[in-house]
């Protein structure tokens, strides 16, 4: 088994895999490229209920309110201001799986990036600027422009040339690193679904 197991919260001393070379992630590039610019697939959900903890959901609640119901996102600071509520700007994350895959290995190692929603979906500014709306499930959420970058555990979990490879030009366009995300309808989502550019109210 990997180190993530369906229902079954992953310690802090969780494996890594091993790191990948600039080269080779750089020559993953076109697959990536490849992902589609509608109608994807949501291909993994993931709730954080506390810091380096994971549970795998095969469904799931999207709330205006909580976020992904069951993720610790309402009870974090917010990172511009301490005193005020959470950020709905950064409620939700979601990570392109031809990057996470590219990144990491193995799927087992997708929840060590630390998105909530994994998906087969062009995530890049071309395909999805701040302000798109995607509906998956019943609910419908809204891309933020709130830029959503590599850090500290990043590069723990999946070396420098990772996070320098997320980072760089082709990196942030494509937001391989992942996409900010705020719910605008409640709903229930379930792994294999489809992702798709919503157009209405």
């Amino acid at each position: 088994m990997g180190p993530f197991q369906s229902t079954t919260s992953a310690a802090p001393t969780m494996s890594k895999p091993d790191p990948r070379s600039l080269p080779e992630l750089e020559a993953g590039l076109d697959e990536i490229a490849r992902s589609p610019r509608d109608d994807g697939t949501l291909e993994l959900i993931v709730a954080r209920p506390m810091s380096n903890e994971r549970i795998i959901l095969e469904f799931a609640e999207l709330d205006p309110r909580l976020g992904l119901v069951g993720d610790s996102w309402n009870a974090r600071p917010n990172s511009h201001n301490p005193d005020e509520p959470p950020d709905p700007n950064v409620q939700l994350t979601l990570m392109n799986v031809r990057s996470a895959q590219l990144i990491s290995g193995a799927k087992d190692y997708w929840p060590l990036a630390g998105d909530q929603l994994y998906v087969d979906l062009d995530l890049s500014d071309d395909n999805l600027p701040p302000g798109t709306q995607l509906a998956l499930g019943d609910a419908v959420i809204e891309i933020t422009a709130e830029p959503h970058t590599g850090c500290g555990k990043f590069r723990s979990r999946f070396g420098g040339d990772a996070l320098k490879f997320v980072n760089s030009p082709a990196g942030k366009r494509m937001h391989l690193r992942g996409i900010y995300a705020r719910v605008l309808r409640a709903g229930r989502i379930r792994t294999g679904e489809q992702i798709r550019k919503h157009i209405g109210t």
